[in-house]
């Protein structure tokens, strides 16, 4: 059939098709700029238990987390308890091009893996949402957060997130306890704030953040992040690209396509050489980070203050 063909192995359909409403582009693309950036993605997404946000036509966008049982038998899983719905779940492993070609022809659009492997946290990430679509603002956001990393002798890397905001990750140890990371990254998103509150918030309730950028510690533990080089199901299908720290406020998301990325990047893989070695959290910011209220929780208990205060007015 046209629009049909083998690579490495795996059967590719319909390749012809459009990809999804406003991505000017077609399943093909997604194919061609996956296979294009694999040697880049694949490392990433290596050993860690992989969501993926699949478009098929006619349907809106959705996560799935379970494996489907149709999956080739090649495809590598994992079995994980998930505490939100109290069951386990069977993710796949993508540790190969060839899994990562059976996803892009399951119309895979975007590849959100954990924030651990082997049950131990690798990255501290922060990620920075500004209002509507203020970009600049996520920008200068994450500046604050490099200052807040300088300040406690700590470095990461920096990526777009693909759609308006931006993404901070910082290596950890092997050793660091879940626990501990997710209480530093309260802390330094706290400490963030208090460079420039005027910019910045860690207000997780929406309507608390009066048009500032929202500084998200929550990503810590079970939480998933789209991957560095993951295209995103937004119009003209952008992708989730590492840029060095002194060029961040010289892009825009649209800067990176599926179309455009895979030819920026050359023979480099910027994400694996932008990213610091593993580092030790400091003592301090662990202990400032068991001081401050989870978000979430605080979060939901504070929306049922408000709930009742509203009943109890009326």
């Amino acid at each position: 059939m046209a629009g049909d063909e083998t690579r490495d192995g795996v059967a590719l359909s319909n390749l012809d098709q459009p990809l999804f409403d406003g991505a000017g582009a077609t399943k093909r693309d997604l194919v061609d700029y996956l296979d294009a950036v694999s040697e880049r993605i694949v490392p990433v997404l290596r050993g860690r238990a992989l969501s993926v946000i699949r478009v098929r036509p006619g349907q809106q966008p959705f996560m799935q987390k379970n494996l489907p049982k149709y999956a080739p038998e090649w495809v590598k899983s994992v079995s994980v308890w998930a505490e939100a719905s109290r069951r386990q779940v069977t993710y796949a492993l993508c540790d190969d091009r060839r899994t990562l070609l059976w996803f892009a022809n399951q119309r895979a659009v975007e590849y959100h893996p954990s924030l651990y492997t082997g049950g131990h946290p690798t990255h501290m990430v922060l990620d920075l949402d500004p209002p509507d679509e203020g970009f600049s603002m996520a920008v200068r956001g994450a500046f604050l957060v490099r200052q807040a990393l300088s300040d406690a002798g700590l470095a990461g890397a920096v990526k777009t997130s693909g759609a308006k905001g931006v993404h901070v990750f910082v290596p950890v140890l092997p050793d660091t306890a879940m626990d501990d990371l997710a209480a530093a990254t309260r802390a330094l998103a706290a400490r963030a704030e208090r460079v420039d509150p005027a910019l910045a918030t860690t207000a997780f309730i929406r309507e608390d953040r009066e048009g500032k950028v929202f500084i998200d510690s929550t990503r810590a533990g079970g939480a998933t992040v789209a991957a560095a080089y993951s295209p995103r199901v937004r119009p003209g299908a952008p992708v989730s690209f590492p840029v060095p720290w002194e060029e961040l406020d010289r892009v825009s998301p649209g800067d990176f396509t599926i179309h455009t990325a895979a030819g920026l990047l050359g023979d480099g893989d910027p994400w694996a050489e932008l990213m610091p070695e593993p580092q030790r959290l400091p003592d301090d910011l662990v202990a400032e980070g068991h001081t401050i209220p989870i978000a979430r929780v605080q979060a939901m208990h504070e929306g049922k203050r408000r709930a009742a205060a509203r009943r109890a007015s009326s």
